[in-house]
């Protein structure tokens, strides 16, 4: 489901959402991206939706804040993973 673009960017960045690695390798990072119901966007107002839409409070938050977010992992082309 998840590209290997998408799947190294996890391995890569894991650390800013969790104490410790979740994965150790591509098939791992697949199987914990889809077992918590990430999704990957197109942009950053996709990433403002995401957030809209499940009702996390975003009032007073700027774009930079909002990519900020340890949920939010910048893939690098454009794209973004949530971790929900």
């Amino acid at each position: 489901m998840f590209d290997d673009a998408v799947l190294q960017c996890f391995l890569k960045k894991q650390r800013q959402l969790f104490p410790e690695n979740v994965a150790e390798s591509l098939e791992e990072a697949d199987s914990f991206l889809e077992e918590s119901m990430a999704v990957v966007v197109d942009s950053v107002k996709e990433v403002w939706e995401y957030f809209d839409e499940a009702g996390i409070d975003m009032e007073g938050a700027d774009e930079e804040e909002i990519l900020q977010a340890d949920e939010v992992f910048e893939i690098g082309d454009g794209r973004y993973l949530i971790i929900e």
